[in-house]
């Protein structure tokens, strides 16, 4: 890894694409930092407290939330998008073709999509999350005239971050959305480590140890699931060409074991956020009925077995979900053929696309089922050791992890690139 970063670093074209990374996260830090007008800072810290879903809601806008900052809603409503657009491609035949096999013009044309459908989302999640703001008191709004501008504030803001996610996944040396999220965690891990050592009851520092252990245990799960692929024996057919040979020989197709990374996770939260995001919004409610409701939603937590439940089960769909949009057999077993590539045992054709996507799915089976324990066992052990100062630790524990092993063989894959074309 060491090597990696150096070479990357004396590679002038490459060194200039981790500045400019560097300088569009250093932007959005800024924005994180740049209050809304009349923000209670007294009643923010009470909120923030006594809410822990807003704790997790802040790790998905990279800090921004904890601050009532001007990119408060983060890159939240961009993922939302991406993910009803995902799902339009099951239900909608034309999405699926412009996705998976339209010219890049197309494919902008879809992405395109996702960009105009993330400005309402915006609007309606910033004007939610204002006015629930405001009846807690943490944000004074006088008039709609304050209301309106704020949420003009919080869009742009939005879509701004969507536009710095978008220049940096352009720069080809990671996701633009996971490495956001992964900069708002980085800096404030410390400081959670920090004040949970200084703060800690003497008498609970067995139940530490448990929770720091765990920690590393899901750091190798994680490792272990990202790193881990099945090989699928390639071998092309020779071809006589004159006087040479060409072809003739063997290598392999590999299968990662989770192949949707980190985006399982982010999907099944960005859900799991509604219902306590709902249960707050009506608690203010005179209607007896909407209080039940309130009451009900405000249940769910990261305490109660159903959440525990969902969440394993979100995660293990999202890594079948997502595996699918994105790895197709079909495709796959077209090129190898056309490349005179064939899987031993298997004919060119339907027969190999059918045996890599049952392959795929065994594997995927696996990934999902170890993602989705790894997923909840942190929560777990905060319930076991009483261990709550990390609210949030396991979730931003396997995003950290998650992401910088993608970055890192992203950034490999880009130097094995460069070494090729100048070999």
């Amino acid at each position: 890894m060491l090597k990696n970063f150096l070479s990357l670093l004396k590679t002038p074209d490459l060194r200039k694409k981790v500045f400019i990374i560097f300088l569009l996260l250093v932007v959005f830090r800024i924005m994180a930092t740049i209050p809304l007008p009349n923000v209670d800072q007294n009643q923010l810290q009470l909120f923030m407290n006594s809410n822990q879903i807003f704790g997790l809601f802040n790790v998905f806008t990279g800090g921004a939330f904890k601050n009532i900052s001007i990119a408060l809603l983060g890159i939240g409503p961009f993922i939302t998008a991406s993910i009803i657009m995902q799902l339009l491609t099951m239900v909608f035949p034309s999405l699926k073709e412009l996705f998976y096999e339209g010219t890049e013009k197309e494919r902008s044309k879809y992405m395109q999509y996702s960009r105009l459908l993330t400005v309402p989302l915006a609007a309606l999640q910033g004007y939610g999350f204002l006015n629930l703001l405001s009846r807690q008191g943490v944000i004074v709004i006088a008039s709609p005239l304050d209301l309106l501008r704020d949420v003009v504030i919080v869009v742009t803001a939005s879509v701004f971050l969507m536009w710095i996610g978008e220049l940096i996944t352009e720069q080809k040396l990671g996701n633009g959305i996971s490495l956001i999220i992964f900069a708002g965690i980085v800096i404030d891990f410390p400081r959670e480590i920090l004040q949970t050592i200084v703060t800690v009851d003497p008498t609970r520092v067995p139940n530490m140890i448990a929770f720091f252990a765990l920690a590393l245990l899901t750091i190798v799960g994680v490792v272990f699931i990202s790193r881990g692929e099945r090989r699928i024996p390639v071998s092309y057919a020779k071809q006589v060409r004159g006087t040479k040979i060409y072809g003739g020989a063997s290598t392999y197709l590999p299968l990662k074991i989770n192949q949707a990374g980190v985006i399982p996770i982010i999907f099944a939260l960005s859900i799991l956020m509604f219902p306590q995001m709902i249960g707050q919004f009506l608690a203010g409610s005179q209607n007896q009925w909407l209080l039940k409701i309130a009451l009900f939603f405000q249940g769910f937590n990261q305490e109660s077995l159903t959440y525990l439940l969902l969440y394993f089960g979100l995660v293990f769909l999202f890594t079948f979900f997502y595996t699918t949009v994105t790895f197709n057999p079909e495709t796959i077993a077209e090129n190898l053929q056309k490349r005179g590539g064939f899987i031993p045992g298997y004919r060119p054709g339907q027969t190999t696309s059918k045996h890599l996507m049952s392959t795929s799915n065994k594997v995927t089976l696996f990934g999902a089922m170890f993602l989705g324990v790894i997923a909840i066992l942190p929560i777990v052990m905060q319930q076991v050791t009483g261990i709550t100062t990390f609210a949030i630790g396991g979730t931003s524990l396997l995003i950290m992890v998650t992401v910088a092993i993608e970055t890192m063989d992203t950034i490999e894959a880009q130097l094995i690139m460069r070494e090729y074309e100048i070999s």
